[in-house]
Order: C-alpha cells, then sequence, then structure tokens
C-alpha cells in the first residue's frame, strides 16, 4: 500500500513529532497545568489538521477540553469509524525515581521514555500519523472518520460522558478504535475484547473527638485506624475470595470456550513474578493468574493512613482513619450496586466504637465486545499482515469506561487496537513506548481502515 510506504519513509519525523508532543506536561490532575492542558489540545489540532482533517477544534467541557475532527468524504455508503484517544497524562512523582526528565523524552535503545509515551500519547499519534499517510497518497482516508481525544481520562473523565449525549448526532458512527492497551510481546499481538469496570469508594472512620494521648488514653479508647484495619482484613477470605455479601450474584462466569482461549496466551510465570517484583502470586485457587488478572472481580486498598506520619515519634491516638478502595468489576456487575454493598457490608462490620462513613468517588460498568464482527475481523486481518502472527483474544484487567458509554449511547461496539507492552511501566517513573510498535501501530491502523473500508 502506498501509505505504508509513506508511512515507513516519514518513521523518523513522526518521531520527532511526538517527541514535541510528549514534552508538553499535560498533568490533567493537577490545575497548575491548566494551560499546558489547553496547549497540548491547540497542539493536536493543529497536527490534526495538518494531517489532512478538512475540521478540527477544541470544544469545550467543565473542566477540560476536547479535540474534535472529521474526514466525512469517503462517502454516504462508507462507514464511519469514531477515533478515541487522551492527551491528558499522569503526574510524574516520584521524579526521584526518574532516570531522564518525565517531559523530555528520551530514546534508549528501541525505546522512548517520557510521562505519557505509552499512555496514551503515542498509541493516539499513531492515528494522526497513519491519517496523514492516506491524505498524502491517496488524498482521503478509505473510510469516514471522526476523532475524540479528551484531556480528562486520567482522573476518570468527569466531563466525557455528558459531552457524548450532548453531541450524540455529531459523534454518530458505525464502530469506534481506540488504541489505549497493550499487546502480549513485542510479536504477540493481541486484541482486546472485554475490560472489567470499577467501583471506587473512600472510607472515612471516626473515633475520638479529636486526636488523643496514647499514654493517657491508649488502651481505653479504640484506634480508630486499628478498626479500620480489623474491617479491611475481613473483606478477603484465605483463598483471596471477596466476602461481601451479595459481590458476585451477577458475575459472568467464564465459558469453557473462553477459559480455552485464554490459556493459549503465552505466559512465563516466573518472568511474570519478576516483573511484578512478588515472590509469589495470590489469589483464587479455582483460576489461572491470567484469569485473576483480566476476568475476575478484585477488591483492593489503593491506601490507607490517620495519625502521625511524618518523621520522627509523636505519641498520638488519632480522630480519624481513611482508606481508598477500588474494585474491578467483570460484565453484569454493577457498578452503584457493588458500591452499595461494600458500604453496607463496612458499616454493618464496624465495631460500636467507631462511625464509619463510605463515599463512592467514581466507578464505571465492564465492556464486552463480539469478537466477530466485521471491524474484529478487519482488526484481526490487520496485526496478522504486520506481526506475521495471528493475534489472541484477551480480556484485559484495567478500565476504559468510555468503552461502555459509547455502547450505552451511540449504540456502537469498540475496536481496542492495543501497541503497548506490559513493561511500558504506566503511571509509574520511567513510563517508555516501544518505538517499532509506534510504527508498526501506524501500519496496523492503515491495514484496519483498509480492510473495514473493503468488508463493512
Amino acid at each position: 500500500m502506498k501509505a505504508i510506504t509513506y508511512a515507513h519513509a516519514h518513521s523518523e519525523r513522526f518521531v520527532e513529532e511526538l517527541k514535541a508532543f510528549l514534552r508538553i506536561p499535560s498533568v490533567s490532575t493537577r490545575e497548575e497545568h491548566a494551560r499546558d492542558i489547553q496547549r497540548a489540545a491547540e497542539w493536536l489540532k493543529t497536527r490534526l489538521l495538518e494531517a489532512g482533517f478538512p475540521r478540527a477544534e477544541v470544544l469545550p467541557t467543565p473542566r477540560h477540553p476536547v479535540v474534535y475532527a472529521e474526514w466525512l468524504e469517503a462517502g454516504p455508503d462508507a462507514p464511519t469509524v469514531l477515533i478515541y484517544g487522551h492527551y491528558d497524562v499522569q503526574p510524574p512523582d516520584p521524579l526521584e525515581l526518574w532516570e531522564t526528565p518525565p517531559f523530555e523524552p528520551t530514546v534508549r535503545g528501541d525505546d522512548v521514555f517520557a510521562r505519557g509515551a505509552s499512555d496514551d500519547k503515542g498509541q493516539a499519534y499513531i492515528y494522526v500519523k497513519a491519517v496523514e499517510a492516506f491524505h498524502e497518497t491517496a488524498g482521503r482516508p478509505p473510510v469516514n472518520l471522526k476523532c475524540v481525544f479528551e484531556g480528562e481520562e486520567e482522573i476518570g473523565s468527569p466531563s466525557l460522558p455528558d459531552f457524548i449525549r450532548e453531541h450524540r448526532d455529531l459523534l454518530a458512527a458505525d464502530v469506534a478504535a481506540i488504541s489505549d492497551t497493550h499487546i502480549l510481546g513485542k510479536d504477540a499481538p493481541s486484541i482486546v475484547y472485554a475490560l472489567r469496570g470499577m467501583a471506587y469508594v473512600e472510607v472515612e472512620v471516626t473515633g475520638p473527638g479529636a486526636d488523643l494521648h496514647s499514654g493517657i488514653y491508649g488502651g481505653a479508647v479504640h484506634n480508630p485506624i486499628h478498626a479500620l484495619c480489623e474491617m479491611i482484613a475481613q473483606l478477603h477470605d484465605a483463598d483471596g475470595r471477596i466476602t461481601i455479601p451479595g459481590f458476585y450474584d451477577r458475575v459472568r462466569e467464564l465459558t469453557p470456550a473462553e477459559r480455552a482461549e485464554m490459556a493459549k496466551m503465552p505466559f512465563d510465570r516466573e518472568a511474570w513474578l519478576e516483573e511484578t517484583g512478588a515472590s509469589t502470586d495470590w489469589g483464587e485457587s479455582a483460576y489461572t493468574i491470567v484469569e485473576r488478572a483480566s476476568a475476575r472481580p478484585t477488591l483492593d486498598v489503593n491506601g490507607i493512613w490517620g495519625g502521625y506520619i511524618e518523621k520522627g515519634a509523636k505519641t498520638v491516638l488519632p480522630s480519624k482513619a481513611y482508606a481508598k478502595i477500588s474494585m474491578r468489576l467483570v460484565p453484569d456487575q454493577q457498578p452503584d450496586e457493588i458500591a452499595g454493598l461494600i458500604e453496607a457490608y463496612l458499616l454493618e462490620s464496624a465495631p460500636p466504637t467507631v462511625a464509619v462513613t463510605v463515599t463512592k468517588l467514581h466507578g464505571g460498568p465492564s465492556a464486552i465486545v463480539r469478537r466477530d464482527s466485521p471491524a474484529m475481523q478487519a482488526a484481526s486481518r490487520a496485526y496478522t499482515e504486520v506481526f506475521d502472527k495471528t493475534p489472541v483474544f484477551v480480556r484485559e484487567g484495567g478500565s476504559i469506561p468510555v468503552v461502555t458509554t459509547f455502547q450505552q449511547v451511540l449504540g456502537i461496539d469498540t475496536i481496542l487496537l492495543g501497541f503497548g507492552l506490559p513493561d511500558d511501566r504506566l503511571h509509574s517513573p520511567n513510563e517508555k513506548f516501544h518505538l517499532p510498535n509506534f510504527h508498526r501501530g501506524i501500519e496496523t491502523v492503515i491495514r484496519f481502515l483498509t480492510h473495514y473500508g473493503d468488508e463493512a
């Protein structure tokens, strides 16, 4: 294909442009980076126009803007693909653990290191360059295209659901495409067909009315940190199964065919342990590590604090203790229902010496998409041609709530065309993106759009 030849010929320039994108510290969670968020949105809009999109604009939301673009010249009989990505990034902390500055992209070997390299600037920019290749060689893409790039994904996308509902007609499409996941290995392509959902709560436990002297009151007043730890310890049994009544009632169990497909995935337990730094695995013994990490519901304490945590000693019996708890959900589990179940359980299990408040922070349902649709078959064919290996269909343990929003509001499925790697260190210091996958991603998207235009 001429578009692929063009992409290969301009690969070095594409990387330099990606570096420019990565230099913008578009950290969505911090107010001091609000101008950087706006700058990243404007930068992306300009690149979309340069790539050939006749229309690209920055649209406001209550918080951070959405970059929208469209190219609808393939004709009314051609399918429309809605491309989604995000240009915001996680904070780079802790800075001292970065080997090179997080917002000065550095190429070492075949990898580019920078915050947002894989999640999601590198993967989102793949689409911009694939479209440029069509523009410069064929005049236009083979399908109609619409793009939505948001700036709030790393803070839970608070504005996006309303934006999609309010722009339902503008965003109408036949299928969506997202590159914000990873493949199994450098030469092991995979396609995610299911994502876990999320229910996230914060727990506040209050004991005495104020911090007390532990020498005077300790042993007579129940420490709320102790109470919180006791309550948390009851959330799992010895086998790692969650003990909240009703938690598993709606879980859609894996079929034998799905378990057989997942068993085909290349998995090296020792390499996995080295990657995690764990001494051994943990969890429900009836399920494999792969199944536990991608297709089973989970509950994790993400943070716990209270009392004195600075350097040195302070003999305090704290008034309050806190914890943040996330639950990854599988198909048919509902976030609001699960948040209600854990609230009820914590309130019931709390000792009478403390008061407990549970606050829902955010959440989203899981998603599962058809594996036999024309778009999915076009994606599988594209991966096979580029990687010379048929992709494995997998479930992803993480959450991409917009996939469910597209299903519920726009009535469309999403094809998850991931090009990251498992060791890309998302959300951690020294995040990276494997540059050969950046280039192969462009070629895969070119082939996917071509095949989908032919098959739809």
